[in-house]
């Protein structure tokens, strides 16, 4: 993870001497930390924004400087220039926009941070970079190359982070399957949403949001009222962040755990009545939930994975969406398991082990083979008195 450092009112974070932009302007400036002692670091600028680095001038950083820095002012400007680094793998490039998605939630999570309108503002527009930065990474990627993708990245030890982060990159993928002539922004917006779906969180103390154990009843009454206060939060803000639709936001934010059915909370809508996105992001959250392998339990590979979820199918989520997402990752459905997830299985808390309860067999009817017992070695006899072989 990128390393952060304040001096005064800026911070700097660290990047790799293989992820700077070669043989074209640069879009930020780089710096280095002249001092040796960490409790005074000193910041020198030693390339500027618009000029031009070649691999020789980068062979000769490595061997002057241990470290390459750039101003967090302009972490969107880094970000956006990933996409074009040539020879760089994607999970490289995830993994640094993973780690600024970690840092701007962390900005709004992090209990000893003073909340503000004003934080919030910078967090969700520094939320939006990094969906932006992830859609370009990952825009020809189908579901199951996201899949593959995450099992690639490394995992933090907040479940928040990293799920959130997964869900939006799955919401962005299944999306693009959903409405494959979506305009650009709506494909961020699902993102965004994705990222910020259990925004409400921040509101929920760290003990029981980290609790990967079964949660007591006053514990799960606290949690479910996440969606609620994350939609409260967004309209009592005045955040601006041009280009995206909050209204859209606020819907996926406390719609993410209604049911298809009608059972989920916090407002029991069904159907259609939950927004698209919402939707999907329930799909890409129970995913991630159970396919994401975490200290606390294994993960179920996708095919063991979608025969769970097909027994949620109508019930928890929208049939049709989950036949295309399931479609897109595998055309075999293992259905061997003969267990499926409680009805209120939360994907958005951690879990030590995930809690599968068995499918009791459906009984018999005692009259099954009645009609086969009244017939048996009985000649039956057609309308024109002929005998018929017996059935």
């Amino acid at each position: 993870m990128s390393k952060i450092l304040r001096l005064k009112n800026t911070s700097f974070f660290s990047v790799g001497f293989d992820l700077i932009t070669l043989d074209k302007p640069m879009t930020y400036d780089l710096y280095v930390n002249s001092s040796s002692h960490s409790a005074n670091e000193k910041f020198v600028r030693i390339f500027p924004v618009n000029g031009i680095l070649t691999s020789e001038d980068i062979s000769t950083f490595r061997r002057k400087y241990h470290q390459l820095y750039i101003s967090e002012g302009q972490r969107d400007m880094y970000l956006r220039s990933l996409s074009g680094c040539i020879g760089i793998e994607d999970v490289q490039k995830t993994e640094i926009i993973k780690d600024s998605a970690i840092h701007y939630l962390d900005t709004i999570f992090d209990p000893t941070k003073e909340f503000s309108n004003e934080v919030l503002t910078e967090t969700i527009n520094g939320c939006r970079d990094s969906v932006e930065s992830m859609v370009d990474v990952i825009k020809d990627y189908d579901v199951k190359q996201v899949q593959s993708l995450i099992g690639d990245l490394s995992f933090h030890d907040f479940y928040t982070y990293d799920h959130s982060i997964n869900v939006s990159m799955y919401c962005i993928s299944l999306f693009k399957i959903v409405r494959p002539k979506a305009a650009r922004e709506e494909i961020v917006l699902a993102g965004l949403g994705g990222l910020l779906h259990d925004l409400g969180k921040i509101k929920i103390p760290t003990h029981i949001i980290n609790n990967s154990g079964k949660l007591d009843d006053e514990q799960f009454s606290m949690i479910k009222k996440h969606p609620k206060f994350g939609f409260d939060l967004l309209s009592s803000s005045e955040i601006d962040c041009p280009g995206v639709d909050f209204s859209i936001v606020k819907r996926i934010v406390h719609e993410h755990h209604e049911n298809f059915d009608g059972t989920g909370y916090p407002s029991g809508l069904k159907g259609d009545e939950i927004h698209l996105l919402a939707r999907i992001t329930a799909i890409a959250d129970f995913f991630d939930a159970v396919t994401t392998k975490r200290s606390y339990h294994e993960a179920l590979i996708p095919e063991e994975a979608l025969g769970i979820m097909s027994r949620s199918v109508g019930k928890k989520i929208d049939p049709k969406l989950f036949e295309i997402f399931s479609n897109n990752i595998s055309q075999v459905v293992s259905r061997v398991y003969n267990k499926e997830l409680p009805s209120d299985f939360d994907p958005c808390q951690p879990h030590d082990v995930l809690p599968f309860k068995k499918i009791e067999p459906k009984k018999q009817q005692s009259n099954f083979f009645k009609k086969e017992e009244q017939n048996f070695g009985k000649v039956a006899v057609d309308e024109g008195g002929k005998k018929k072989k017996a059935s």
